[in-house]
């Protein structure tokens, strides 16, 4: 744990915990399901290894997370403590869309994008099989413009470079537009008639396509005006 506040108030007791930098991240990724290590880095790829087990060791020591050995592999699994904190991660989350300025430019992550997206693909609406997705965003970085994402049964993985497998729907849209659009500031049939979102494929399929995705979790919450 890091500095102390000297403070008996409870917030400053939870934020001794809390307030180090990347751990409250490192707890929305838990919160989202993420308990592999692996899987921890990519959706916190800015974030050392060396700092993520640090960071992993402590949230253990508070009795927020535990690590459990399965088969060879590690997991760490929030505690009861670790998921009552679900609510706090939403609250900050809704309240930085309400009042947080506009996202930058460098902001703007195409791996970290298809890794939440990942996350929230509805199963029960893509078609039966493997289900290949192309991402196409040609304003993005050379070597991260192209992603798919493999959706077989009831696991979705997300590829930076060409799996081999046949591309049932490809969707190209500039980086901003696409990110717009999980965060629930655009809507997939506005992005789609403005020509700001093209998807490619068999008519069924790329009609259908916008419903195999489940937004992110913040994207109904409400907006203050602009004016």
């Amino acid at each position: 744990m890091g500095a102390t506040y000297h403070q008996f108030c409870p917030v400053a007791k939870a934020m001794e915990l809390l307030d180090e930098r990347w751990t409250l991240l490192l707890v929305r990724e838990l919160v989202t399901g993420s308990e592999r290590f692996n899987d921890l880095r990519r959706g916190l790829p800015r974030m050392s290894p060396a700092l993520l087990s640090r960071r992993l060791g402590q949230l253990v020591r508070a009795g927020l997370v535990e690590r459990r050995h399965e088969d060879g592999q590690v997991r760490y699994v929030l505690t009861p403590a670790g998921r009552e904190l679900r609510p706090v991660v939403e609250a900050i989350g809704a309240w930085g869309t309400r009042w947080v300025g506009e996202i930058g430019d460098a902001e703007l992550d195409p791996q970290l994008l298809l890794w939440d997206m990942h996350k929230n693909v509805n199963l029960d609406a893509v078609p039966a099989g493997r289900t290949v997705v192309r991402f196409r965003f040609p304003d993005a970085a050379p070597g991260a413009r192209d992603w798919w994402l493999v959706i077989t049964g009831r696991e979705v993985d997300v590829c930076d470079t060409d799996p081999g497998f046949e591309v049932t729907v490809t969707m190209t849209a500039r980086l901003r537009c696409m990110t717009e659009i999980w965060l629930g500031d655009l809507s997939w049939s506005r992005a789609l008639r403005t020509g700001a979102l093209e998807v490619t494929g068999p008519e069924a399929l790329r009609r259908a396509a916008p419903g195999w995705f489940a937004l992110s979790v913040f994207a109904g919450v409400p907006r203050p005006s602009r004016d």
